[in-house]
């Protein structure tokens, strides 16, 4: 019978050879099936129904591993993987996490663990300044705004909603009755997270018409808020869109801004996928307008190679948001908490994991222009496989690629491209999703993997064009 548990001794010498098998499996990963052939359930069919009464074995649990864990992996990281956005990965970020465990401290309040709450503090300035946000943001900067790490774009999205809605209620001497009158924007574009802060909230949302370059304009916001002025609503929310997930469309930031400014209407910017980009001085200008914005954010953990969970938010007046989320029990409070933030009252949840220090270790040991390199380099080759694909004219590109995503499909209806996506991850070489853009059924390809090459997206296209030719053939 194997000892229960693991004790230091025991510890280096499993975890060393779990480095190796991470990296093993990482550097190995190409020869890995990209999308799982298991069908739902294959898990409850491999394993008992009952937990072990006695300890089992490390390598019994190795071995689980290998027969019951992996064949049903669906492997995000292999150069092959073009599906839905990147989700980062990279040994530093994977070190900071592990030390971050070792630690397992739990940072609701500066007292309970105050490295945790200053080191958050400080990559939340450092990524600022990276991103040139106005200083408004900034904790250096000695006023209201800062910067906390959320778990997800749609957790940031609803802190902000509901942020929102207290404001509205605040401002109108706490009158609760309130709600059903309040009502919130976003594009038709926008990630299904929205509706469901939306819902989440208790807020009615009313999604704007995009434009033919599926991005929501100024005059179309103006006129709906007005509309719901006249018929007694409050408007009192917006969340502008920075890389749909669709297509990777940009709202135009500074017609939105200009409208929620003249009718004090909080402005969200989501810029999940996309917001990693803006730290290239060519890919900033589509951020301008975020000194209109009451609150920002984006995901480190899909483009900036920072694993998940790790997405960034900006308050500018993060009084309100602590207003909106404050509840002080005696036993979390300490002597210093009305002169350093306590993250408990920037969130949902009340504990909350060291994220700061895979953010940290990451940004030291690639530096802003390693982080710069990795990002152009996946544009490079969104750029190259689109080139690619303008070389069939059975093929079009259906919008202009701006970042590390390309839409496309077959010429035909929806229905052939439908026919294409299947054969595609049916083949199992390569895995991408589809979009519907204005009711046409499009194909995305995204670069995802830190490993993907000029060759890995050429063997994509290759494959593409396989089953594309096989397909019209029948």
């Amino acid at each position: 019978m194997a000892s229960p548990g693991m004790d230091a001794k025991e510890f280096r010498k499993r975890g060393k050879e779990m480095v190796d098998y991470i990296a093993d499996y990482l550097e190995n990963i190409q020869e890995q099936r990209v999308f799982p052939e298991v069908e739902p359930g294959y898990i409850r069919k491999l394993m008992p129904e009952e937990a072990p009464e006695d300890p089992e074995s490390w390598n019994q649990i190795m071995e689980d591993v290998q027969t019951i864990i992996m064949p049903g992996v669906t492997h995000w990281h292999h150069p092959n993987f073009h599906a839905y956005f990147p989700t980062a990965n990279s040994y530093a970020a994977i070190c900071g996490d592990m030390l971050s465990d070792a630690i397992g401290g739990v940072g609701f309040t500066w007292a309970s663990n105050p490295a945790c709450t200053e080191l958050e503090m400080m990559m939340l300035d450092w990524v600022g300044r990276m991103l040139k946000l106005p200083n408004e943001f900034l904790f250096s900067a000695g006023g209201k705004g800062g910067g906390v790490i959320q778990g997800t774009a749609s957790e940031a999205t609803l802190v902000a909603l509901l942020t929102a809605r207290n404001r509205t209620v605040t401002n109108n001497n706490e009158n609760k009755d309130l709600l059903h009158k309040m009502v919130a924007y976003c594009s038709d574009q926008a990630h299904s997270s929205v509706e469901r802060a939306g819902l989440l909230a208790m807020v009615k949302l009313r999604s704007i018409p995009s434009d033919d370059e599926r991005q929501m304009r100024g005059d179309a916001l103006e006129k709906a808020i007005k509309e719901d002025k006249a018929n007694g609503m409050i408007p009192i929310f917006v969340c502008a869109t920075l890389g749909t997930t669709s297509t990777c469309a940009f709202d135009q930031l500074e017609e939105i801004g200009q409208v929620c400014q003249r009718h004090n209407v909080w402005l969200h910017i989501d810029a999940a996928y996309a917001g990693s980009a803006f730290i290239c001085p060519e890919f900033r200008p589509l951020l301008n307008g975020v000194e209109f914005a009451d609150s920002f954010n984006f995901n480190p953990h899909k483009w900036m190679l920072v694993n998940f969970d790790c997405s960034l938010m900006w308050i500018r007046d993060s009084s309100q948001l602590v207003e909106a989320f404050n509840v002080d029990p005696l036993y979390l409070k300490h002597n210093h908490q009305h002169s350093i933030p306590d993250y408990r009252h920037w969130q949902i949840p009340l504990g909350r994991r060291f994220r700061s220090l895979k953010l940290w270790f990451v940004i030291r040991l690639y530096g802003i222009k390693g982080l710069q390199d990795h990002i152009r380099k996946q544009v490079a080759l969104a750029k190259e496989f689109s080139n690619l694909v303008s070389t069939d004219k059975n093929f079009e590109i259906v919008e202009e690629v701006k970042m590390g995503l390309v839409c496309f499909k077959l010429k035909g209806d929806n229905k052939v491209n439908e026919q294409l996506l299947e054969n595609i991850n049916k083949d199992g070489r390569i895995h991408i999703v589809p979009a519907m853009v204005k009711d046409v059924y499009v194909l995305r390809f995204a670069i995802c993997a830190t490993q993907t090459s000029v060759k890995d997206v050429q063997f994509a296209w290759t494959v593409i064009h396989q089953l594309a030719t096989e397909l019209g053939q029948k």
